[in-house]
């Protein structure tokens, strides 16, 4: 097939676009380069790449041409990036995923997946795990713009029977991620011998997804036509103070492990307990993510960073 990725340069969207290369398909990736270019130089040597934002109708139409499928990943990420820029986020979201939509009904394009996000299930604390059925509760500039993006999604699919997929990820982590996220943070403070900073008393808990495991989930779902919204989950959750534990033992760090107040701004993305369920993913598509947190950690730990820096 022939596959748009925007946001294809970042984090995700860099090892979907391995994936999808190395399984022979055609790939055009979009992305503006703002946080930097974390594709491999191989698949970078194999793809089209076009340098520019999802915000610009003209460009997204061009790079769609003659597609199956536009896969959405472009997005304004991190907590405190996104806090300082609630509008520009806003902005990305939603005239990003208008453009997608346009740009898909202008080339015939019959399907198109999209970036979502765990964030959307707010504040809420349930006593199992959340579930695409739960009433969501979103809290940020962010979590809002990609649940809108949801129903503006299931909304074409509705009216024009453009077929949508929604992923909602639940706190992915693998080699390439930078320090805007907590795991490569850690990382870098444990290996540098530096304080391992954890906003609060640590004991919020996170579902985090290798990323590997992701990559399929979404590989998978590629196969699924009509409107479906899926979480990508592990189904197990960790308390941030037992992943910074994790990350200095393995690392035969030193470092100790600091507790600070987290800055207001972060209030409405600091969530007590977050766990999801893949019941769904697996009953559509036969596959849920298994790979154990210990177990991604050290993989990133074996790949990304090299015996010197130990």
């Amino acid at each position: 097939m022939k596959i748009l990725i925007t946001g294809g340069a970042g984090f995700i969207g860099s090892h979907l676009a391995d994936r999808l290369v190395y399984e022979g398909h055609t790939i055009i990736v979009l992305d503006s380069l703002l946080r930097g270019n974390k594709l491999a130089k191989a698949t970078f040597d194999k793809i089209e790449f076009i340098k520019g934002d999802v915000r610009d109708l003209d460009l997204v139409v061009r790079a769609s041409t003659n597609c199956d499928i536009i896969i959405h990943m472009a997005a304004v990420l991190g907590v405190d990036i996104v806090a300082d820029n609630p509008a520009e986020t806003m902005d990305v979201e939603i005239i990003g995923t208008r453009n997608v939509v346009t740009a898909a009904e202008m080339n015939n394009v019959k399907k198109v997946m999209y970036a979502s996000t765990s964030g959307i299930y707010g504040h809420s604390i349930f006593e199992k795990s959340l579930s695409e059925e739960v009433l969501v509760d979103p809290k940020t500039s962010y979590a809002m713009a990609k649940r809108y993006n949801e129903i503006y999604l299931a909304s074409h699919h509705q009216e024009k029977g453009l077929n949508t997929i929604s992923l909602r990820f639940f706190n992915v982590y693998g080699m390439r991620q930078d320090n805007r996220m907590v795991i490569p943070l850690f990382f870098e403070q444990a290996l540098d011998k530096l304080p391992i900073s954890v906003f609060g008393s640590g004991e919020q808990t996170r579902d985090f997804t290798y990323i590997d495991d992701t990559i399929e989930a979404v590989v998978r779902c590629m196969e699924l036509d009509g409107c479906e919204i899926i979480n990508i989950a592990n189904e197990e959750e960790y308390d941030i103070k037992k992943v910074a534990q994790m990350i200095k033992e393995i690392t035969n760090s030193s470092s100790e492990i600091k507790y600070i107040e987290a800055p207001k701004k972060r209030y409405d993305y600091e969530v007590g307990r977050r766990i999801g369920s893949s019941h769904k993913l697996e009953k559509l598509t036969g596959y849920k993510p298994t790979t154990k947190l210990a177990d991604g950690l050290r993989e990133i730990l074996k790949n990304q960073y090299t015996k010197n820096n130990i």
